[in-house]
């Protein structure tokens, strides 16, 4: 089992993406450096737009999260509604 991770600027806009990724991968540990916050999740990670929006209480488009994004390891799949990283086709 390896881990996949993404990696987000440390500011006021990524707080709700970081708190609805901790909601919806319980199994995710959160790593917060001043710079950058970091997610580790063994084997799949997922970030849903629902969860987003939910908690910003706005839409949002998946795509604004690469406005903050540092850096992520896994294999993308992504579509309107869920990003998400994994090691398995």
């Amino acid at each position: 089992m390896s881990n996949v991770f993404i990696v987000l600027q440390a500011n006021e806009e990524t707080r709700a993406l970081v708190e609805a990724i901790q909601l919806d991968n319980p199994h995710a540990v959160v790593v917060r450096q001043p710079a950058m916050i970091k997610i580790d999740a063994p084997d799949r990670l997922e970030v849903r737009r629902a969860t987003i929006e939910e908690l910003l209480g706005r839409s949002f488009d998946l795509q604004e999260l690469h406005i903050n994004l540092v850096t992520l390891a896994g294999h993308v799949n992504e579509d309107d509604d869920t990003l998400t990283l994994s090691w398995n086709s």
